[in-house]
């Protein structure tokens, strides 16, 4: 597939956001504005936005956010994320005073009620793929599954400017998986952080076998009578979760969310970036806006 020399980071908004935060919790110092105002998430994200630009030089930029807890996966299956706690307090108010400041640097903020961002960066990484490189920028392993030709995932490691770029090939090389196995093996194992169980006693171990053997569910299922019968027995009596885990880990591609490549240039918009800056008090960030 063509690309021109246009290259796209979508920006996992809660990714950055929630590292951010935590990142600079920890000591229990959290940094405030002079009426109260929490914004240590706020500024950690600016931080680490601007590294990744720096570093991977964008010609657009999108931030993609989820909207509230309740999703087509929540109603699927009422017990998914039911294992996470609320947000921290002081994290709560920094929810929409980072949009703000996305909004004011010039970058679209994109979310949908009833799906998560995930989603959102799905359906924009393979609208956009046609005529540009994407590149994904987050935590989440789940976005592997999301790599093509023309799709990156930059998955964002410990400390600052501490990336591994993954590509089709360094998915395989280092996993020895394609982009649509890494949703096969969340099928089987399950998701803890995500609160669903997929085959229950098949851990990353065996799921890996069995994917590397078989390639797929369907071949595994097609296969059932070659199996160990202890691996055959979990995956007969979790059938059904095994489907729905499947589904649970897709990232949907169909989300009805519009994002053109006009709308998005990465055009900082600094003199409106600098007064935000200085409403929050970070004078130390200005520097950035360069």
């Amino acid at each position: 597939m063509e690309t021109t020399n246009k290259k796209v980071m979508l920006v996992d908004g809660m990714a950055l956001l929630f590292r951010a935060f935590y990142a600079t919790s920890y000591s229990g110092y959290i940094r405030k504005t002079s009426t109260g105002v929490p914004t240590n998430a706020v500024y950690g994200f600016i931080q680490y936005f601007f590294d990744a630009i720096n570093t991977f030089n964008p010609t657009h930029v999108v931030c993609c956010w989820d909207m509230g807890s309740s999703t087509f996966r929540t109603e699927t299956y009422s017990q998914y994320k039911q294992n996470r706690a609320e947000a921290p307090l002081e994290l709560q108010p920094q929810f929409g005073l980072v949009k703000e400041v996305v909004e004011a640097m010039g970058v679209p903020n994109i979310g949908l009620a009833g799906y998560e961002a995930d989603d959102c960066i799905g359906t924009l990484s393979n609208r956009l793929q046609a005529n540009s490189e994407v590149l994904i920028l987050t935590g989440d392993h789940d976005m592997l599954q999301l790599i093509t030709e023309n799709v990156k995932v930059i998955i964002m490691n410990k400390g600052r400017s501490n990336y591994t770029l993954y590509d089709l090939d360094t998915l395989f090389a280092s996993k020895q998986l394609t982009p649509v196995q890494v949703i096969d093996l969340k099928a089987f194992m399950g998701d803890t952080a995500d609160n669903y169980p997929g085959v229950k006693g098949i851990g990353e171990k065996t799921a890996l076998k069995l994917i590397s053997e078989y390639k797929s569910i369907e071949g595994c299922l097609e296969s059932l009578d070659q199996l160990p019968q202890g691996v055959r027995k979990k995956i007969e009596d979790n059938l059904e979760m095994l489907h729905l885990s499947r589904d649970l880990a897709r990232i949907r591609l169909d989300v009805p969310v519009e994002c053109e490549l006009e709308q998005c240039g990465w055009n900082l918009r600094r003199e409106e970036a600098a007064r935000k800056f200085d409403e929050l008090e970070f004078g130390g960030l200005v520097k950035l806006l360069g």
